[in-house]
């Protein structure tokens, strides 16, 4: 029954394995480098916009639309634009280190929004209370925002590492490697459709993981308040 649904898959099942945990590989990587740079900028939105704790109307004017561009652009072109910078920094523009560049340049100003955003949530009087107290800027950063709005920062990350998972797939359409080369290249271009569906349950498999990590992580973070 499995091998006459999916007549191409038993011969191609380590390559099933390699594109799987390529994918976990660039998903990880992205996630950890775009998530500590988004997390940054995401604070500094939140410092210097006029509401902030430290307003700076042009830094905040500069970085607000940087992210506004960087959000706008669809991944599939930036992909194809930074091309030469990729093949500059990593040497090669093709295969999963090569796909880590623009799927970090993508990721930051995703994550920054959503970082700015969830700290928005937290409650104006618990900082007003913290500045009363004579605690620095720093300090409110580390003790209210980041303390108080760590559900919606762990809700922001599982969103963004959801969406980061489709970027990994839409690379391999560039030779990125990943369960998105694995249906491009093994699948829809030699006509195995067996291969293609596979790979979208891989996929899926790994995007149903993600999102019960993330909630488990959220119920965690929202009994230890």
């Amino acid at each position: 029954m499995i091998n006459q649904l999916f007549p191409n898959a038993a011969e191609l099942w380590p390559d099933f394995w390699t594109a799987t945990l390529e994918t976990l590989q660039m998903t990880f990587v992205t996630g950890i480098i775009a998530g500590i740079l988004g997390l940054i900028l995401g604070v500094i939105l939140l410092m210097t916009d006029e509401d902030g704790l430290t307003p700076q109307r042009l830094i905040y004017s500069i970085l607000d639309k940087l992210v506004n561009i960087g959000r706008s652009i669809p991944f599939i072109i930036l992909l194809a634009v930074i091309m030469p910078v990729t093949r500059f920094i990593v040497g090669t523009s093709v295969g999963t280190a090569a796909v880590t560049v623009p799927l970090v340049l993508g990721t930051i100003p995703f994550f920054a929004r959503q970082i700015q955003n969830a700290l928005l949530e937290v409650d104006p009087g618990v900082v007003e209370a913290a500045r009363a107290m004579g605690v620095g800027n720093f300090g409110i950063i580390y003790r209210v925002y980041l303390k108080e709005g760590l559900v919606s920062i762990i809700r922001a990350s599982s969103f963004t590492v959801i969406n980061l998972i489709g970027l990994t797939a839409m690379a391999g359409t560039v030779g990125g490697g990943g369960l998105g080369s694995m249906a491009l290249q093994q699948g829809y271009q030699r006509g195995r459709g067996d291969i293609t569906f596979l790979s979208l349950v891989f996929v899926l498999v790994i995007v149903f993981i993600s999102q019960v990590l993330g909630n488990l992580a959220v119920k965690a973070a929202s009994k230890g308040r």
